[in-house]
C-alpha cells in the first residue's frame, strides 16, 4: 500500500516542488494551503506523514493546526517547516508531537530523508502499540460471574503492594493470568514478568535456573549464568507449581525470601536482589506439609496474600463470554471470520463440567475454529466432551465399536493431559497406566505430547 503525504504550505511553488519530489519516490501526495483545509482533509483521509508549515498566510498557524490534529486523535507523523525557525518554536513543536523540524530554504534531499524516517518511526510505534494490545488481549481475564468480579477486585487491592501472593487452583483455571494481572497493575509493571515452572524442569536444574551458576560449577557449566531471581531484580518473579520443589531448593528459597540475597551455584559471593514473588500451585500444600513434603515455614513466607482461582464448573455463566473471546482470537490468528455459535451449542457447552477448566474450553474452541469448515456451529458440530443431558449418546453415530472407542479414548486422554498441563507422566499415573503405554496410545490416536 502506497504511503500518503499531505503538504500544508501557503506558497504554491513549495507545494508543487515537494509534490513532484515525493511522487517521484512513489508517495501519494495531497496539498493544502491553510490550517483549516489541512484539518478538513486529515479528518477524511489517513496520511502517513504531514509536512506542515508553521507560518501560514491566513487562518490558524501550523502550531495550532498541529495541536488540533492531536486533539482530534490524528496520529500521522508530522514534520514542521519554517522559514523563521528558533529554538522556542522547535521545542514547542516537539512537545505537541512533531517528529522533526526543518528550516527553509528546504534541502529536498534532507526533506525526503526526514519524511522517510518519520514514517518509519511512526510505523514502529504503531506496531509496538498493536503488539502491546495483542499481548494484553492474550492475558485478559474474561468473566462477569460473582467469583470473577471478586477476583478482579482482590487483584486491584493487592497489586500496588509488594506483598507476596500464593495463587491456588486446579490446572487450567488461569493462575498465571492472575499473576500477570497483579504484575500489570503493580508499581513494577514497567519491569519484566519473569516466570519459572518447577514441574517442567529436572530437579537437578531447578536450583541453577532459580539462582544461576558460576563458570565450572558443574559439568557443562562452560559459562556463568544468571538465575531467574537475578533477572527479576526490581521486577516480579512468578514461581509456578511450587509444590514440586525439592527439599533442598525449598531450604534455599526460604533463605532468599528472608534475606533477599542468595549465592549462585558454585559461588560464595552473595547477590542481593529486590524481587516480588508470586507463586502458584495446583496441589493442596497443607497436605504436602502434613506428609513432610513441603516446609511449613516456606508456606507461611509465600502465603502472605492467598488467592483462590475458581474452577470453570463453578462459574459456568462465564462460558458464553469465554466462547466468544476464544472464537474471535483464534479466528483472527487463523485468518478466518469468527464463527457463529448457536444458542443450543452454547447451552450444550455449559452442560460440560470442564475438568481441564478454561484451558480445556480454549483448546476446544481452537479445535472447532481450525477443523470445522462450517460457519454456523450447532450442537452436532461440537467435539465429544462427555456432555451430561438426556439426549441419546452421541457415540451412536460412529460406524463401528473401534471408532467409538478411539474417539472416547482420545477425548479422555486429552482431558487428563489438560488437567496436568500436558505432563504425560502425571496423566499416566492418574490413569493407572504405564507412561510408555500412554505414549504409544497417544501416537496411535494422533495426540501430540510434550
Amino acid at each position: 500500500m502506497t504511503d500518503s503525504i499531505l503538504i500544508v504550505d501557503d506558497e504554491p511553488g513549495i507545494r508543487e516542488t515537494l509534490r513532484g519530489v515525493l511522487e517521484d519516490e512513489g508517495f501519494s501526495v495531497e496539498t493544502a494551503a491553510t490550517g483549516e483545509s489541512c484539518l478538513k482533509t486529515a479528518a477524511t483521509q489517513h496520511f502517513a506523514c504531514i509536512l506542515l508549515d508553521i507560518w501560514l498566510g491566513k487562518g490558524i498557524d501550523g502550531l495550532e493546526t498541529l495541536q488540533r490534529l492531536r486533539e482530534e486523535g490524528n496520529d500521522s507523523a508530522v514534520v514542521m517547516i519554517s522559514g523563521h525557525g528558533n529554538i522556542e518554536t522547535a521545542v514547542r513543536s516537539t512537545k505537541l508531537g512533531a517528529f522533526d523540524f526543518i528550516e527553509k530554504p528546504l534541502s529536498l534531499e534532507r526533506t525526503l530523508v526526514t519524511v522517510k524516517n518519520a514514517i518509519r518511526q511512526r510505523n514502529l510505534e504503531r506496531s509496538n502499540l498493536q503488539f502491546q494490545e495483542e499481548l494484553a488481549g492474550e492475558y485478559v481475564m474474561i468473566g462477569e460471574s460473582i467469583a470473577m468480579r471478586a477476583l478482579r477486585k482482590q487483584i486491584s487491592i493487592v497489586a500496588p503492594s509488594d506483598g507476596r501472593v500464593l495463587i491456588s487452583g486446579e490446572s487450567g483455571t488461569g493462575k498465571e493470568l492472575v499473576a500477570r494481572a497483579i504484575h500489570a497493575q503493580s508499581k513494577r509493571s514497567g519491569a519484566p514478568f519473569v516466570e519459572i515452572n518447577s514441574a517442567a524442569l529436572p530437579e537437578e536444574l531447578v536450583e541453577s535456573e532459580l539462582f544461576g551458576h558460576s563458570k565450572g560449577a558443574f559439568s557443562g557449566a562452560t559459562t556463568a549464568k544468571k538465575g531467574k531471581f537475578e533477572i527479576a531484580d526490581g521486577a516480579t518473579l512468578f514461581l509456578d507449581e511450587i509444590g514440586d520443589m525439592s527439599a533442598r531448593v525449598q531450604s534455599k528459597m526460604l533463605r532468599v525470601l528472608e534475606e533477599q540475597r542468595f549465592e549462585p551455584v558454585g559461588s560464595n559471593t552473595p547477590v542481593k536482589v529486590d524481587v516480588r514473588v508470586i507463586s502458584a500451585t495446583n496441589k493442596p500444600l497443607q497436605d504436602l506439609i502434613e506428609n513432610g513434603n513441603f516446609r511449613h515455614d516456606l508456606f507461611y513466607r509465600l502465603n502472605v496474600i492467598p488467592f483462590q482461582v475458581p474452577p470453570l464448573r463453578e462459574r459456568l455463566e462465564d462460558v458464553p463470554l469465554l466462547i466468544e473471546h476464544f472464537n474471535r482470537r483464534f479466528s483472527f490468528d487463523n485468518g478466518k471470520r469468527p464463527k457463529t455459535f448457536s444458542s443450543d451449542a452454547v447451552e450444550r457447552l455449559q452442560t460440560h463440567t470442564w475438568p481441564g477448566n478454561v484451558r480445556e474450553l480454549k483448546n476446544t474452541i481452537e479445535r472447532i475454529i481450525i477443523m470445522n469448515a462450517k460457519q454456523n456451529i450447532g450442537p452436532d458440530d461440537l467435539p465429544e466432551l462427555g456432555f451430561t443431558d438426556d439426549k441419546p449418546a452421541s457415540s451412536f453415530r460412529f460406524p463401528s465399536f473401534k471408532a467409538a472407542t478411539d474417539a472416547y479414548q482420545r477425548e479422555f486422554i486429552l482431558h487428563k493431559l489438560a488437567q496436568h498441563d500436558g505432563n504425560v507422566s502425571k496423566a499416566a499415573e492418574e490413569m493407572g497406566v504405564d507412561r510408555s503405554h500412554l505414549y504409544r496410545r497417544m501416537r496411535n490416536l494422533g495426540i501430540q505430547g510434550k
